[in-house]
């Protein structure tokens, strides 16, 4: 069996060792950059399941590189900073970042949540990699939304980790407690934000009503309820 893949980009170069030696040293296979053009450069011939991604790169915004990989990659995107600020991991997270881990790190901690990344979410009683529901279908595995026109829409692997969390059990309450649990994530004020934004622009994407949206819908105090048909191929 081929081992996961994870891209390391980060342009300090014990970094980049530290975590190559520890990732490989767990079974991963690895590839380390110190430039975003490089990287970038090698994505026409490696696909990453994991990228780990510095925010302080010297040839482009972190920031920016991450929401479009988030969009357009599908792999897992996980920022590794020394920006410690509240701020700076809500917004890590609103542009798509799977999780956010602060320098200095345990490397067995980075290995840990890459685990755990991989391990979830996982379809609970689909097996299939398209859902449709309510004039909509999902493709999870090129991560769009297509409308009843043909009209497509691209979503980033953290709104489908939450897309497909809620397809997988419509019409059924899930606390933020499950969503936690199945996202991997930390309880924390950023990871309820983070979630809050996903959902936001889930919504937005299915041409919800904000005001009264009838796809998903809020139970306060509660959690959260996917009220459509679904059907997975």
């Amino acid at each position: 069996m081929t081992p996961p893949l994870v891209t390391i980009l980060d342009d300090e170069p014990e970094i980049r060792t530290l975590l190559s030696e520890a990732l490989e040293e767990a079974g991963f296979a690895t590839l380390s950059f110190g430039r975003a053009r490089a990287f970038e450069a090698a994505l026409a011939t490696h696909k990453p399941d994991v990228c780990l991604v510095d925010l302080s790169l010297p040839d482009t915004d972190g920031l920016t590189l991450v929401h479009r990989l988030a969009l357009e990659l599908g792999a897992i995107v996980i920022i590794i900073s020394g920006r410690a600020q509240v701020q700076d991991r809500v917004t890590g997270l609103e542009l798509g970042a799977d999780d956010y881990i602060i320098k200095p790190f345990d490397p067995a901690e980075v290995v840990a949540r890459i685990r755990a990344r991989l391990r979830s979410p996982k379809p609970t009683t689909q097996t299939g990699d398209t859902a449709v529901f309510n004039g909509w279908i999902a493709h999870f595995d090129r991560y769009v939304l297509q409308d009843a026109e043909g009209d497509e829409t691209p979503f980033s692997h953290a709104e489908g980790e939450v897309l497909r969390l809620f397809l997988d059990s419509p019409k059924r309450l899930i606390s933020r407690a499950q969503m936690q649990e199945h996202l991997g994530g930390a309880a924390s004020e950023s990871f309820d934000r983070a979630m809050d934004v996903r959902i936001s622009r889930l919504r937005t994407k299915l041409r919800e009503d904000p005001k009264n949206p009838q796809l998903i819908k809020t139970i306060y105090g509660a959690g959260y309820i996917f009220l459509g048909d679904v059907s997975w191929t």
